[in-house]
């Protein structure tokens, strides 16, 4: 059945048994600990996923006086309102109230030879417009490029890994209380990971990631749940402002006895900066924790996220100067047969994506003295609706997930912050149904391509943490990477259909047309070998030093392997002439990709001394067979390919620094210098799609204890290349925000905020093409001016 756009879903098949499968699952996310005083209840930290802080379910403590509860906030704020790097390092030793959870997490991240970073949710200002990319916005090496402003698909890559999809749907292992979000090949959609129903956020950059079972080059985020432990009571809040953003949140939870429990909910929407750039978002999500012997816990959590947005898609630089919330209508058509500004034609084709994720999940731990295990079971059902520009068409995909989670530490010294020896095996297979529907006019045509795609990705590692003297641990490691992708094409028809629109009146179709099938099935395999070596060196207390050489591994997904080729801005795939729908073309590819392989060396300090906190990472990486999806000159997706050699050079730098008891300041800079290594048609160019230099700034001031005030300025200094024969360029810019939180009383906070205050015009993305010409629209603007509001309560 061809699938409606309409946000009932009717295209969707499967509902009922993918919810009752979900009701009966036990599997996904959550570290067992239930009293999660002393660590993530859910972190996949190495080693926190296994070594588990003792469960202790405590009766509940008398009521403290009012006064001294009052002090303690107070406190707790204050040292909150600390400068912090997002990389590894406090100013202080004590960490308390709020910020307790996390300090073990923070401990096994401090030991690590690698580029991490641990961003809780008290370091996150309040905000109209909680999104993905505002709360990673400040961690120095993620690399944040809004598409349009909401719960959409924002750029997101860690070291280039993943830079030029569009959109993003590769490079990242993205988990939740770790467990992935990503179907079995790799790929993601973004908008499910929400920033508002997490504790803390993991950022583990490069290889550490290996250790939590990735087969990526970026690394991994892991999004951590609270738990009825580390977060009891009823919290709520409702904001909203400008573009028609508004959002509802709320979430309860608490413990008796040996069983603790929390379940969370939100929603927001919003008519959007631009003409068409809508988006919304529902989420909820469960958990419940028992500890079932003095050994072993056990956790137990369900969720679902329905998620819609339109697509405003990119102006040429001109149109987004005189009016960047116009959108395009595509190219300009100059008699008797040339056209100019070429890009997707977005009044007429309206592109959307709808999708939807139910997720279940258990995890369970058992500690024999120095023996610990982990053993986590997770099932995902996805579906997702694609409706792209004409050029590609309407992309339904239907499937589900399954992965297995084994973990195994041997810990002799349980005063180490890592263990002795670590290892992990994770197993992911899934299954999806694809089905393509030509785009006409918005509305979903015939269909020409009807998919079966199957994936298997297995992951192991295998390291230890050998403390060779009192200050100096060398962590030798050993990961290995399977992947199989399979694609059975089950369409049937002897052709495939095209349509097509006069270039001269983009809303007149011209005779139908239709092109030989060729089948596009694959069945593909790759396997790696990816040794690691990494050294500390702690000179003093709260500061590490490191280095580290690595490889990397990461095949291609799906997406990758399966493209929609030879279409125009007016006409579907395999009708590369408008005008003639008797040429034969092919409406798909599929090449033969290899796996991209890389090798780096990093290294870097970490530490905090007297009213100064840093976190300093530079890295190099010698890229093989770099995977790049791109556009071609009309704006059209074309089929991926390996480069054959790139280089990655980049810095990573955090400055956190205690001006005044009251004022502190942070910062984070990103330095990217991406680049084709000897490449016969591109040279030496850069990468295109990655900033030179990002830098994103903080000044807080905390006025009285209960009045805090805030600054915040995003510069991105650079020209950054759009296309790989570095021919056209994003302009720098600098936005600048304001925010203010005042505490009414215990229970209840309101919060303001000025988002891009001068109201600067600037591109927050761009389109990544091969070959760009001037006038190309490839350029996504930023939101102008915004006010926000909103209050937060607490119960």
């Amino acid at each position: 059945m061809s699938p409606s756009l309409g946000r009932g879903r009717s295209w969707r098949t499967g509902r009922t048994q993918g919810t009752v499968l979900l009701s009966w699952t036990a599997s996904a996310l959550l570290l067992p600990a239930l009293a999660g005083e002393a660590c993530l209840a859910q972190s996949a930290a190495p080693g926190a996923a296994v070594q588990l802080d003792p469960v202790v379910v405590e009766a509940p403590k008398s009521a403290a006086k009012p006064a001294a509860v009052s002090r303690e906030r107070v406190a707790a704020r204050r040292r909150a309102a600390e400068p912090q790097p997002r990389g590894g390092a406090n100013l202080g030793d004590e960490v308390a109230g709020p910020a307790a959870p996390a300090a073990s997490v923070q401990e096994r991240f401090e030991a690590l030879a690698g580029g991490v970073a641990l961003v809780r949710r008290e370091d996150l200002s309040p905000t109209g417009n909680p999104t993905a990319s505002r709360a990673l916005s400040g961690v120095p090496g993620v690399v944040v490029q809004n598409f349009f402003g909401g719960n959409d698909q924002p750029r997101i890559q860690i070291r280039g890994s993943g830079l030029q999809q569009n959109p993003v749907e590769r490079g990242l292992l993205v988990l939740q209380n770790g467990l992935p979000i990503n179907r079995a090949d790799g790929s993601y959609i973004v908008g499910f990971a929400n920033p508002q129903q997490a504790e803390a956020i993991e950022v583990y950059r490069g290889y550490i990631a290996n250790r939590l079972g990735a087969t990526v080059l970026g690394g991994a985020l892991n999004f951590v749940s609270p738990t009825g432990s580390s977060s009891p009571g009823t919290q709520a809040a409702i904001s909203g402002g400008s573009f028609g953003q508004i959002n509802a949140s709320a979430q309860t939870g608490g413990r008796k006895d040996n069983v603790d429990a929390l379940v969370q909910a939100d929603f927001s929407r919003r008519d959007g900066f631009r003409d068409y750039n809508s988006s919304e978002r529902s989420s909820f999500n469960a958990n419940v924790g028992a500890v079932l012997s003095e050994n072993v816990s056990t956790r137990f959590f369900i969720g679902y996220t329905d998620l819609g947005f339109d697509v405003a898609g990119p102006l040429t630089k001109s149109a987004m100067q005189a009016n960047p919330r116009q959108v395009f209508a595509g190219p300009t058509f100059i008699p008797p047969s040339t056209s100019i500004n070429p890009g997707p034609n977005v009044v007429r084709d309206r592109p959307r994506r709808e999708a939807e994720q139910f997720v279940a999940g258990s995890r369970t731990t058992a500690t024999f003295d120095a023996h610990l295990f982990d053993v986590a079971l997770g099932y995902t059902h996805t579906d997702d609706m694609f409706r792209f520009p004409i050029s590609s068409g309407v992309r339904a995909t239907r499937g589900d997930d399954a992965t297995g989670v084994f973990r195994y530490a041997y810990k002799p010294d349980s005063a180490a912050a890592l263990p002795l020896l670590e290892t992990t095996a994770r197993y992911s297979v899934g299954s999806a149904d694809r089905e393509n529907f030509i785009n006409q006019a918005g509305q979903t045509g015939a269909k020409f391509g009807e998919s079966r795609l199957d994936a298997t990705t297995l992951a192991l590692h295998t390291g230890l943490n050998l403390p060779v003297w009192d200050r100096i641990t060398v962590s030798p490691a050993i990961a290995y990477g399977y992947a199989t992708r399979d694609n059975d094409d089950v369409y049937r028809s002897a052709t495939r259909p095209t349509i097509a629109y006069n270039p001269a009146n983009p809303t007149m179709l011209l005779p139908n047309g239709a092109v030989p099938t060729q089948s596009s099935s694959y069945a593909l395999s790759y396997s790696a070998w990816s040794p690691s070596l990494g050294v500390t060196f702690r000179p003093v207390a709260g500061q590490t030093i490191f280095a580290a050489v690595s490889r990397s591994f990461e095949p291609p997904s799906h997406d990758d392997l399966l493209a929609t080729v030879n279409g125009t801005p007016n006409s579907s795939a395999g009708r590369p002439t408008p005008g003639n729908p008797g040429l034969v073309a092919a409406a798909f590819a599929t090449p033969d990709l290899k796996a991209q392989t890389a090798t780096t060396v990093e290294g870097g300090w970490r530490g905090r001394a007297g009213i100064l906190s840093w976190d300093a990472v530079s890295y190099y990486s010698w890229v093989d067979n770099e995977l790049l999806s791109l556009r071609d000159s009309t704006g059209a997706l074309m089929a991926a390919f390996n480069a054959d050699r790139t280089t990655h050079l980049g810095v990573e730098l955090g400055l956190g620094v205690r001006i005044t008891p009251r004022l502190t300041g942070r910062v984070a800079y990103t330095y990217q210098d991406f680049r084709f290594d000897n490449d016969p048609l591109r040279g030496n160019n850069r990468l295109a799609g990655a900033p030179p230099h990002l830098v994103n700034a903080v000044l807080q001031y905390q006025a009285t204890d209960a009045w805090k005030l805030e600054g915040a300025v995003r510069w991105s200094p650079g020209h950054m290349p759009v296309d790989n024969m570095n021919t056209l360029f994003a302009d720098p810019f600098v936005v600048a925000d304001v925010r203010t939180e005042y505490r009414i009383s215990e229970r209840f906070a309101v919060f303001g905020e000025i988002t891009n205050l001068f109201n600067a015009t600037y591109a927050a993305s761009t389109l990544i093409v091969d070959q760009a010409r001037p006038d190309q629209a490839a350029f996504i603007p930023g939101d102008g001016r915004g006010y926000y509001g909103g209050i937060r309560a607490r119960f």
